[in-house]
């Protein structure tokens, strides 16, 4: 009884992990104009939200079937269906900053960016505190801490 107990805590202080194999939380974006968002997993739940811009960075924080629960830039929660979803990474800006022309924070920087912007990440190198992204054909780095759309510990290429 004591080794099923143990089993079970170690099982859900794991992250939980998809079908595809996936993480859950993870980072995605939206895929269309328009996606309605329910309060619950199938289309008999009435629609609570409904994002009118496709690519805006939202995170994955439950798995049912075809059907993901995420929250977006503001904490908003609801249920999408996976193919209103697309693997692109985006980055939502928090606050005002500086767009880097290199990974430093020491970097000349090459443009302001306002608090909203969305934009691309194209990478996240470990163990720097500063990400390279894309604002419209505009490209450079800016601080993990100015972003949402990416963990903090996060690293790809």
């Amino acid at each position: 009884m004591r080794f099923r107990l143990l089993l079970l805590l170690l099982l859900f202080s794991l992250p939980v992990r998809a079908d595809t194999g996936l993480p859950v939380p993870r980072f995605v974006s939206l895929r269309a104009n328009q996606v309605n968002m329910r309060t619950g997993p199938g289309t008999r739940y009435p629609v609570e939200w409904v994002f009118l811009k496709s690519d805006l960075p939202v995170e994955i924080t439950e798995e049912f079937e075809h059907w993901r629960k995420i929250r977006d830039f503001y904490g908003k929660e609801g249920w999408v269906h996976r193919q209103m979803l697309s693997g692109r990474r985006m980055i939502r800006v928090k606050e005002n900053t500086v767009l880097q022309r290199a990974a430093s924070i020491v970097s000349v920087p090459i443009a302001k960016v306002e608090a909203g912007v969305v934009g691309k990440v194209m990478m996240c190198p470990a163990g720097l505190t500063l990400c390279k992204v894309d604002f419209s054909g505009t490209e450079g780095w800016i601080r993990r801490d100015k972003i949402w759309g990416v963990y903090p510990q996060e690293s790809f290429e």
